[in-house]
């Protein structure tokens, strides 16, 4: 397994947009499975109901960092200055099953469908006690030095 510490070296995701918490598993290249602990001491809480649903946006951006660390397992980069940045170029075929509440634990799956140059292609879904609660059919990145978007 890999924390905090780990993750830090692989991807610039830093507190408090870093909603990635440990990687159960990996397979280089393949696929991976982290785990994002839903507290109701998140931001996304400040002022709000703890009994409101994480929000979507933030349970997909928890899926997209882990499909970043499984793009860049290999090929570190805990500095997008000194290389390159990964974008997102499109999410299709999204499901939302259920919803996600402070105090659940967030097991995401992806895997790697495809991977050509600076561009990727990722598959998966997210499940709480076993239970799905998201589904993404496909997700695109794509690779651009920092410089170039700037």
């Amino acid at each position: 397994m890999t924390g905090l510490a780990g993750i830090r070296r692989i991807i610039p995701h830093r507190h408090p947009v870093l909603l990635v918490d440990r990687v159960s598993e990996v397979d280089p290249g393949s696929s991976i499975v982290t785990l994002k602990a839903v507290s109701g001491r998140e931001p996304c809480y400040a002022g709000a109901d703890v009994d409101d649903a994480y929000p979507l946006g933030l349970l997909m951006e928890s899926w997209a960092q882990s499909a970043v660390l499984l793009t860049r397992w290999d090929q570190p980069n805990p500095d997008v200055r000194a290389d390159k940045v990964e974008l997102i170029s499109g999410i299709r075929d999204v499901v939302v099953h259920g919803d996600v509440l402070p105090g659940d634990v967030v097991e995401h799956h992806v895997r790697l469908v495809r991977q050509v140059a600076d561009a990727a292609i990722l598959a998966g879904h997210s499940l709480v006690d076993g239970r799905k609660v998201l589904e993404i059919g496909s997700f695109t990145m794509a690779r651009r030095r920092a410089e170039e978007l700037a």
